[in-house]
């Protein structure tokens, strides 16, 4: 295969609106890697904007018409409004303007493709499944939705067969694929902005699912009921539809979750024959799973169990997936990208209940969005009841105005356990923290917005603090 065959129906020059996004800014590494010349904006200047500007890319803070040259083509962020200037200037001058996700389609065309679906686990899980091919040295492409710890980038322009694509729901992006491997982790209400409805966010997860070619495979959690019942309703082209579990019966079991030092070793078995223990540096059942949905993804396409082994040993995860900030006078703090009640449950309190036994777990949580506050408020209530402080901020409004639902006041308001106090500004955020938080505690900042700017706030008030 030639990298010509995926290009093809891609012209030299392309500008990206929101190039700063993780999606986005993917695109653009693997197309600059290729050699076409690319353009991009964003509305604010990032950590991501600066490393697309040091590889060469043009980028621009802020959106203009002038900002579109003499480019052949306009690929925009869903998050883009239909007045974007730039937008409207493809339109006005006859360029033709894609989505994201039909770019990404393009890119994946004339390649083997693994695309990853679920309401959580998708970047730990698409960022495992490309280290795998990396360390089996299959060289890969790859498209992931964060930055993976033990790739050092979110995007890659392989030479090899495969390209692995996280596949995002939003807007419906997912449904652009036709993935040769389809794996989806769950299905839970989120996005109900764009589906209206868990049965419209169901049935486009089932639509992904049937997008498989025959000779393709799916790849479905069984843990996840609403997931279960998609794949039991049948509906799929493919000829090879596997589950995977760590709680239900299923074609890939995983059993036996030890917690040891530095992650977690457990037991997979395939139709009820023991394949082997397994170790992971991650902590929580979650990860487990999201570990066991990349071993199925693996020996699917045919990698040796013993890379399969070694790679998730030396997998790290994704940024702001439960990662270490630093410490200060006796006070871990983490930083965890959950946005989502199942994910701060699971993915961010269980998951430090294991990793920090018997210490005091507070958090700060910026809620993500203000529709998602609301429709999912019932299960907010009762998430954060494991930990033993909670402070909540301000919203991360994304591309929302405020009366579109709940504020963080109103969350806060509404919570009864933890105790919660609502905090209106980082600064502000950060002085009650450090004033609070005391030897031993573990602290975290929690969300999909700029809260993770918080942690090292803290971390210079508690080092300046005396006693």
């Amino acid at each position: 295969m030639t990298r010509t065959a995926t290009t093809a129906t891609i012209p030299h020059r392309v500008h990206l609106v929101g190039i700063g996004g993780a999606h986005m800014s993917a695109i653009a590494q693997i197309l600059h890697a290729w050699g076409h010349a690319i353009t991009g904006s964003d509305q604010k200047q990032s950590a991501m904007t600066d490393k697309l500007a040091a590889l060469g890319i043009s980028v621009r803070i802020g959106h203009a018409t002038e900002n579109v040259g003499d480019v052949e083509l306009v690929v925009f962020t869903s998050a883009a409004h239909g007045d974007n200037p730039e937008i409207t200037e493809a339109s006005r001058r006859g360029i033709p303007a894609i989505k994201r996700a039909e770019m990404v389609a393009r890119l994946m065309q004339g390649r083997y493709s693994i695309a990853v679906a679920g309401t959580h686990g998708k970047t730990t899980t698409s960022g495992l499944i490309a280290h795998m091919l990396v360390e089996a040295k299959l060289d890969p492409t790859y498209l992931i939705g964060g930055e993976v710890r033990s790739l050092g980038t979110n995007a890659a322009p392989g030479n090899g067969r495969y390209i692995v694509v996280e596949a995002d729901e939003y807007d419906r992006a997912f449904l652009s694929y036709t993935p040769d491997v389809a794996v989806v982790t769950n299905i839970e209400p989120d996005h109900l902005d764009i589906y209206g409805t868990i049965e419209e966010l169901q049935a486009a997860f089932a639509q992904f699912m049937a997008a498989s070619p025959d000779d393709g495979h799916v790849i479905a959690s069984a843990d996840s009921p609403r997931l279960r019942d998609t794949v039991a309703a049948g509906g799929m082209t493919a000829h090879d539809v596997s589950t995977y579990a760590v709680d239900q019966e299923a074609t890939w079991r995983a059993t036996g979750i030890v917690p040891v030092e530095g992650g977690q070793t457990f037991s997979v078995s395939h139709l009820g024959n023991l394949i082997g223990t397994f170790k992971i540096t991650l902590p929580g059942k979650h990860n487990v799973s999201n570990a066991l949905a990349g071993i199925a993804a693996g020996s699917t396409i045919g990698i040796e169990h013993d890379v399969i082994r070694a790679a998730l040993a030396t997998y790290r995860g994704a940024q702001r997936r439960f990662e270490f900030v630093g410490e200060a006078n006796g006070v871990t703090v983490m930083d965890d990208y959950a946005h989502h009640p199942t994910e701060v449950r699971e993915g961010t309190i269980a998951a430090a209940r294991q990793a920090f036994p018997g210490r005091r777990l507070v958090l700060l949580f910026q809620p993500h969005t203000f529709t998602r506050t609301a429709y999912l408020l019932d299960e907010w209530k009762a998430c954060f009841a494991g930990a033993d402080a909670l402070y909540i901020t301000h919203t991360y409004a994304a591309r929302e105005d405020a009366d579109a639902g709940l504020s963080g006041r109103d969350l806060a308001a509404s919570i009864t356990a933890p105790p919660t106090t609502y905090v209106d500004s980082f600064e502000e955020a950060a002085d009650r923290l450090a004033a609070d938080l005391r030897d031993g505690d573990v602290f975290f900042t929690v969300g999909a917005g700029d809260v993770d700017s918080v942690g090292p706030m803290v971390l210079d008030r508690l080092k300046q603090r005396k006693g």
